[in-house]
């Protein structure tokens, strides 16, 4: 059983997700990532794949943002509200 428990932010997005992972570790000469143990891996390998997932969806979201699909993003990604000590 996986240990990871995060869950996307928008329901259904996880394939997509995943997707853009497999990509991102062929991309960086990693092959069949879908299939390696992640835990064999050292961590920056799989640093390297979430850093650059995380580059790749900012550049989506500036490149959506530039285009004026700003509703789109607010719509879509739910903003955390801080926690204050009371």
């Amino acid at each position: 059983m996986p240990r990871n428990t995060n869950q996307p932010v928008t329901p259904g997005a996880g394939n997509a997700l995943d997707n853009l992972k497999f990509e991102i570790a062929n991309e960086l000469g990693i092959t069949d990532y879908a299939n390696i143990d992640k835990g064999s891996l050292p961590s920056r390998v799989n640093g390297y794949v979430g850093g650059n997932m995380t580059k790749k969806l900012v550049a989506f979201a500036e490149q959506a943002l530039q285009n004026g699909a700003i509703g789109q993003i607010v719509q879509s990604a739910q903003l955390e509200t801080p926690q204050t000590n009371q």
